[in-house]
């Protein structure tokens, strides 16, 4: 599943769309998690993009008529932008066409993804929206927050970070990857993190993430960037599908943790 770096990557891939007019639109495929909205064509035609973001996992492309786009990539969700020539293939749910000639698809194998549009006031009013806890690469994120709301958890420090109610934004991979570079193990419950690790922690997650944007994100399956470009931060994991490799003494295990996979070194990541 495509996570915040390759979010954030996927929404820079497309700003030769900035300022640019919608002249068509075709919906291949109506339902994907949820069914598209029946106005979205009639919203979207002859609307220009006045703005592009992210939210957390999801991309946000603002039109000069008070309207917002929403995309969340699913599982196997991603963005493509063409020039002038394109033919269909398989998959391709949901095109726009544009007025310099570019071609934007939703292309999304699983259809576990979802394309929504609502004005742009009431964004933030949408539930999925409304749910999401601080983004992770906010300054608004403190050690101080996290302690207060984790103190009491019995929950591993592992799936907290997954909990987008909480921190949004991190996926699987990069939790691995983060608890690593902070030397925490991912069975360390939240009420057993003093404010001290979880400072050392926070300033993991923005090393991690931000380096996997540099890199172009993470390319394990299906993600690419919009112009096909693979994301090459999968060449500087630690331990993530790294079971048994040695690092230094220690060796990287492979644990299930709430039906997830958690790689991590037993002796390295000791909470020191």
């Amino acid at each position: 599943m495509p996570e915040l770096p390759e979010v954030e990557t996927t929404v820079k891939g497309l700003s030769s769309l900035l300022n640019q007019k919608i002249y068509n639109v075709k919906i291949h495929t109506s339902k994907l998690r949820f069914k598209i909205p029946n106005n979205a064509i009639n919203i979207l035609r002859n609307s220009k993009i006045s703005n592009l973001r992210r939210i957390a996992k999801y991309i946000i492309i603002d039109l000069d008529i008070d309207y917002s786009l929403i995309i969340h990539l699913g599982m196997s969700g991603r963005l493509k932008t063409v020039d002038k020539s394109y033919k269909r293939i398989k998959h391709d749910h949901f095109v726009m066409y544009f007025s310099n000639k570019k071609i934007f698809i939703y292309h999304d194998p699983r259809k576990f993804g979802f394309i929504d549009i609502v004005q742009t006031k009431d964004l933030q009013k949408q539930k999925y929206i409304f749910s999401l806890g601080v983004d992770a690469l906010s300054p608004d994120l403190s050690a101080r927050m996290i302690f207060e709301k984790i103190s009491k958890s019995e929950v591993p420090i592992k799936q907290i970070l997954l909990n987008q109610k909480l921190i949004a934004g991190i996926g699987n991979i990069y939790a691995s990857e983060i608890l690593f570079d902070a030397k925490i193990s991912p069975l360390t419950l939240g009420k057993d993190l003093k404010i001290s690790l979880i400072s050392k922690l926070i300033k993991s997650v923005k090393k991690i993430l931000n380096k996997a944007i540099r890199f172009g994100g993470s390319s394990i399956r299906d993600y690419r960037s919009t112009d096909g470009t693979l994301g090459n931060f999968q060449s500087n994991f630690r331990v993530y599908n790294k079971e048994g490799m040695k690092i230094g003494t220690d060796k990287v295990k492979r644990i299930i943790q709430y039906g997830r996979s958690t790689f991590y070194c037993p002796k390295l990541q000791n909470n020191k």
